[in-house]
């Protein structure tokens, strides 16, 4: 049976979450939640553009390089990509974002939901320099909701134990995907180049 509406879907999955699970919602950070933020090396950011495209980006950097200005505002800095800035134009056309935060080793989550505008106030860029480099463009973010997520996801899925992880050699490389594309003839020598360019952290910042 395909669910088209709300009442469909709570007979399914039951009634309404518990008074407990509603009271974690908040509008801004405390002394407690912030701690998820300030030790966080790796974040997704969801957006989505005026006709309801979707997209999801990964953002990492040194822990907590999300600065939070105050409880109710973040600064994501923006570091160099591949151009096609998705999130970015996405922002531009619908202020609306999404941003989990994830710790290493850590199976609960933290979700920040708000309104985003792009800046670049270099006194808000300045102290998110890394290796020398002041990043041109930040995320400014107002809070709206945030909260923690439980970690169900996380102890289903068995995501941090080594002993499930598998090395990047059992999966194919960027260039033999490329290559499958006709995007590129060869894939080794592009995966070498590649190779060459992260090992100089060359565009990291």
């Amino acid at each position: 049976m395909r669910i088209t509406t709300e009442a469909e879907l709570r007979a399914v999955i039951g009634g309404e979450a518990t008074p407990l699970v509603k009271s974690k919602v908040t509008t801004k950070l405390n002394a407690l939640t912030r701690q998820f933020i300030e030790r966080s090396p790796f974040l997704c950011l969801a957006t989505s553009s005026t006709d309801g495209t979707c997209d999801v980006s990964p953002r990492g950097d040194p822990r907590g390089f999300v600065r939070i200005l105050d409880d109710a505002t973040l600064l994501v800095p923006e570091r160099p990509g591949n151009k096609i800035a998705d999130s970015l134009r996405n922002i531009l056309a619908n202020p609306n974002v999404g941003l989990l935060f994830f710790i290493p080793g850590i199976e609960d989550t933290f979700r920040v939901n708000g309104r985003a505008t792009l800046t670049t106030d270099q006194s808000l860029l300045a102290p998110c320099a890394v290796e020398g480099k002041t990043p041109k463009l930040g995320i400014h973010v107002e809070i709206r909701e945030c909260f923690t997520h439980c970690s169900k996801a996380f102890i289903r899925s068995e995501f941090w134990k080594p002993e499930r992880f598998i090395t990047r050699a059992e999966l194919p490389t960027n260039g033999e995907i490329l290559r499958e594309l006709c995007a590129i003839d060869d894939a080794e020598e592009h995966d070498r180049e590649r190779a060459a360019r992260y090992a100089r952290r060359e565009n990291f910042y």
